[in-house]
C-alpha cells in the first residue's frame, strides 16, 4: 500500500527558498497534501508552486492576516497543533520556525526538512528583539519572556521528529547545538538548468551585480558603500525591502538600484556580470549558486552557507573569491582581488560546481531519504508485532 503523505508549511504568502523547497516536494510527492498555518498565496505563485487545495489553521480567517501574521508569533504553536494529519502514513514538516511542531502519533512517521531552527527563538533572538525596537522596557521583558516560552516549546517538540534532514553543514551544526540531534544534509533545489540557459544580452558596460531583500542580515548597504570609493567600476543592485533608504544612502552615482525585476531580466543580468557579491552570512544561499550556475564568479563573505557552496582561490577548480569581514573595505579589497588573479576564474568550472545543487538532485536524494525511513518504520513495526506474538504464545 502505498503511503499517504502530508506535507506541513508554515505559511504561503509569498514566494522565497522554503516555498522553493516545497515545489520540489510536491514534484516528488504529486499526491501529497499540504497543510499550512496561512494561504494567502496569489494564483500565479500557486501555479508556478504546483499548489491545489491546502488545509489551514485559524489563523488564516483573521482578517489581513497576510500583513499581520508575524505579530501573532505567540499564536503560532496553538495554530500548528491545530492542524489535524492524524489521517497519514508520512508527515513532512518543511520548517524555519514552528511546522516542525505540528501533532503527529506514533502509527505514523515525522520526518522535517529543518531549514533552521526557529531564528526568533535561538541564535538571532537580540536581532529579532532589537529590529522589532523591543529590546528595552516592560514590552522588551515580556518579548524576552515570549521567545523563552517559544524556545522551550520548539526543543520539546523536537521529540515527535524521527529523523532531521537539513540544507547544510552550517544549519546542521546549529541543529546539533539547538536540539541535540543529528541531521541528513540535503542541499536545497535551485534552478540551475534556468540560469544556465543563454539569455538575452543585458548591459553594455563591464558591472559587477547583487540582487536580494533589503533586510539588515543581507548588508547590501555596506556593498553599496564599497562601490562608491570604487567610483571607476560599476554595481547593479537588484531588490527591495525595509533597508532600501539605508542603501540608496550608501551608494554612489556608479550604483544602479533597479528594483524588483522578473527572473529573466534577473538570470540576463547575472549572466553579464563579472562577478556576484555576497555579503550575507546565509543558512545556505541561493543566489550565489544561481550566479555560478550562469557561469558568473562570486565574491562572497566567508561564513554560513556560502563557504559550502562556493569554492575558493584554494580550490583546484576555484569559482569565487572570499572576504574575512562584513565591511566596505573587506568587500573593496576582494574585489580588486578578483581583478588581479593571475588566471581568471572559469565559467565553466562555475557551471559545474553548481550542478552539485540542482533541481533534480534534490528530489532524488530527498525521495530516498523518505523511503529508507519509511522502510526503516515499517521494519520495527513488524518486529514489534512479531515480538508480541512470541509472547503471546509463550
Amino acid at each position: 500500500m502505498t503511503p499517504r503523505i502530508a506535507i506541513v508549511q508554515e505559511w504561503l504568502i509569498t514566494l522565497g527558498g522554503s516555498e522553493l523547497v516545497l515545489r520540489e516536494l510536491l514534484k516528488t510527492f504529486p499526491d501529497a497534501d499540504v497543510f499550512t498555518l496561512v494561504d494567502r498565496m496569489p494564483a500565479e505563485d500557486r501555479q508556478f508552486l504546483g499548489v491545489g487545495k491546502t488545509t489551514t489553521s485559524f489563523l488564516n480567517r483573521l482578517p489581513n492576516i497576510q500583513k499581520r501574521y508575524r505579530s501573532l508569533l505567540p499564536l503560532f504553536p496553538a495554530a500548528v497543533r491545530s492542524l489535524n494529519v492524524s489521517d497519514y502514513d508520512i508527515v513532512i514538516s518543511n520548517s524555519h520556525a514552528v511546522a516542525k511542531g505540528v501533532r503527529t502519533h506514533d502509527r505514523q512517521i515525522h520526518l522535517c526538512y529543518c531549514l533552521s531552527p526557529m531564528r526568533y527563538a535561538w541564535d538571532l533572538r537580540e536581532q529579532y528583539l532589537r529590529e522589532s525596537g523591543l529590546s528595552r522596557g516592560l514590552k522588551g521583558a515580556l518579548a524576552r519572556t515570549v521567545l523563552e516560552v517559544l524556545r522551550r516549546w520548539d526543543k520539546a517538540n523536537t521529540r515527535s521528529v524521527r529523523a532531521f534532514a537539513t540544507l547544510s553543514h552550517y544549519i546542521g551544526d546549529r541543529i546539533r547545538r539547538a536540539y541535540g540531534r543529528p541531521s541528513e544534509v540535503i542541499y536545497p533545489p535551485v534552478a540551475t538548468d534556468y540560469f544556465g540557459s543563454p539569455a538575452e544580452p543585458s548591459e553594455p558596460e563591464e558591472y559587477y551585480i547583487t540582487a536580494g531583500r533589503f533586510v539588515p542580515y543581507k548588508r547590501t548597504d555596506l556593498i553599496a558603500s564599497a562601490f562608491r570609493h570604487m567610483p571607476n567600476r560599476r554595481l547593479i543592485i537588484v531588490g527591495d525591502g525595509p533597508d532600501a533608504a539605508k542603501v540608496r544612502a550608501a551608494a554612489g552615482p556608479n550604483v544602479t538600484l533597479v528594483g524588483r525585476v522578473d527572473r529573466a531580466r534577473l538570470r540576463s543580468l547575472v549572466q553579464g556580470a563579472k562577478a556576484f557579491i555576497f555579503a550575507a552570512e546565509e543558512d545556505f544561499g541561493i543566489a550565489p549558486v544561481e550566479a555560478q550556475a550562469a557561469g558568473t564568479p562570486v565574491i562572497a563573505f566567508a561564513r554560513g552557507g556560502a563557504t559550502e557552496t562556493v569554492r575558493g582561490l584554494d580550490a583546484a577548480e576555484p569559482t569565487g573569491v572570499f572576504f574575512d569581514t562584513q565591511s566596505d573595505v573587506a568587500i573593496a579589497q576582494a574585489v580588486r582581488l578578483f581583478e588581479n588573479l593571475d588566471r581568471p576564474i572559469d565559467t565553466n568550472a562555475c557551471r559545474r560546481n553548481a550542478q552539485r545543487f540542482a533541481e533534480d538532485r534534490f528530489r532524488r536524494e530527498f525521495e530516498s531519504f523518505v523511503a529508507r525511513e519509511w522502510e526503516r518504520f515499517a521494519s520495527e513495526k513488524l518486529a514489534r508485532r512479531s515480538a508480541v506474538e512470541v509472547a503471546v504464545e509463550a
